[in-house]
């Protein structure tokens, strides 16, 4: 059977106080990208999706956020914290719109995987109405359990409401749910807030929908992909789970990495076939790396493009709009930002490359200075293909230096320099034969005046 349409809501309006933070939970990062952003990322890869967002109020960030991600979003307030189930009735608009699949996933859960959400989505195909997916916890302790019988979910029972015997029951309730259901406004509707903390809990939908005489299924998925973020230690877990897959992806898919611990991944980070990446490189934001690149140990990378063959670090730094040309040489100690290196041009030692273009084959001396900034605007330098710029020299923007042309090491370079041309700018050398015995004997003399 064909899946019809999605209707994705993703409940975002904790605040989470266990942070410590002014910023809500939600927006809080992983891998670059906050945990509202993972979720919506894994929402928006299914067929016919559909998405609403149900915030809080005063979270006019989390709005931003959601149409940031997902610009077609739909944002949903919820003005009563009143549990899971009035949450989910906040978006009864969109849900009212829809034919399709429902399915709620969490905020601060940004773990989950495409198969996981296939395998929830599949328990429907095979004839449930209500599909929730659970996990065996290794402590069950704080979390509703799920009752099954023959195959099939009788219900999700709360802790607080559980018996003992229910209480040793360790597979439990994820608070992912999926609905193919003829009326979910109506089961929505019958849930009651007579429980203990008086909430109206989107768990009783099961034991609801069993009434009317319809089909609910569990769903099992490993505990670490349901991990609920809502403490900065549970934050860093989070993170060391998903850079773990992001390693194991990376070296999967033919790169390798020397010391894979050491090797920090954004939730976006692109790699080519056999790139090669040395210890200690963290990677924002933004990067696609091609075939064959070799990345030495301890560079920080963000929002930049390194073409095929190209050599980088170590102890680079290659900030944003950095464009890395094909076999281009980065080397030790180097910065670039909103620069295109193109193919063959190097900078091997101690430079700072900002606002421009290398052309193809130039090299860049060591302790080159791209000077770009006058304190109020940013300008260009340009420097054509096959250049050679000298060690220690000072290129002041804007500025052209023409192919093939040569500047000489030491120089302050204020003016256009013409293709093939020589450009030097220093005071003329003055040599005083005899100058260094005569003044070290005049300094002798005072050093030993001074001891007296």
């Amino acid at each position: 059977m064909i899946n019809p349409g999605l209707l994705t809501i993703v409940l975002a309006a904790g605040k989470g106080t266990r942070m410590k933070s002014a910023l809500p939970k939600v927006l809080h990062q992983i891998a670059g990208l906050s945990m509202l952003g993972h979720v919506l990322k894994l929402a928006a890869n299914a067929d016919n999706a559909r998405l609403a967002v149900v915030i809080g109020p005063d979270m006019d960030n989390v709005r931003a956020e959601a149409l940031k991600r997902a610009p077609l979003v739909g944002v949903h307030l919820q003005h009563s914290q009143l549990g899971t189930g009035n949450a989910v009735l906040a978006a009864r608009e969109a849900i009212a719109a829809h034919t399709g699949d429902v399915i709620v996933l969490y905020g601060d859960t940004p773990l989950l995987t495409p198969s996981t959400i296939a395998r929830l989505r599949a328990a429907l195909d095979g004839g449930a109405n209500v599909a929730v997916l659970g996990f065996h916890a290794i402590n069950p302790s704080g979390y509703g359990r799920l009752l099954t019988s023959g195959g099939q979910l009788t219900a999700i029972r709360e802790e607080k409401e559980a018996t003992d015997s229910e209480r040793e029951i360790t597979f439990c309730n994820s608070g992912v749910l999926a609905f193919r259901c003829p009326d979910l406004l109506a089961i929505l509707g019958a849930i009651k807030n007579t429980n203990a903390k008086g909430e109206f809990y989107l768990t009783d939908a099961v034991e609801i929908a069993r009434t009317q005489g319809l089909k609910a299924a569990a769903v099992s998925c490993p505990e670490e992909e349901v991990l609920g973020i809502n403490s900065r230690d549970q934050l860093a877990s989070a993170e060391a789970i998903f850079q773990h897959r992001a390693r194991q992806h990376a070296m999967a898919e033919g790169a390798t990495l020397i010391a894979p611990g050491t090797v920090f991944f954004s939730h976006d980070t692109r790699l080519g076939r056999d790139v090669t990446i040395e210890p200690n490189v963290f990677f924002g934001p933004g990067v696609n790396v091609e075939d064959n690149v070799v990345i030495h140990a301890n560079c920080h990378i963000v929002e930049t493009r390194i073409r095929a063959g190209a050599r980088v670090g170590p102890f680079a730094r290659l900030r944003p709009g950095a464009d890395i040309g094909a076999d281009v040489h980065i080397g030790n100690f180097v910065e670039v930002k909103n620069m295109t290196l193109e193919a063959g041009a190097k900078a091997n030692h101690f430079a700072y490359l900002g606002d421009g273009r290398v052309g193809a084959g130039a090299n860049i001396g060591a302790g080159t200075i791209f000077c770009n900034y006058d304190g109020y605007n940013k300008h260009r330098t340009e420097i054509g293909a096959g250049a050679f710029i000298g060690s220690n020299s000072s290129l002041v923007a804007p500025l052209k230096i023409g192919e093939g042309a040569y500047v000489g090491s030491g120089s302050v370079i204020t003016k256009d320099v013409p293709a093939g041309a020589l450009a030097l700018e220093r005071n003329e050398q003055r040599v005083v034969e005899g100058w260094a015995a005569k003044f070290r004997t005049m300094m002798a003399r005072k050093k030993a005046k001074a001891a007296e």
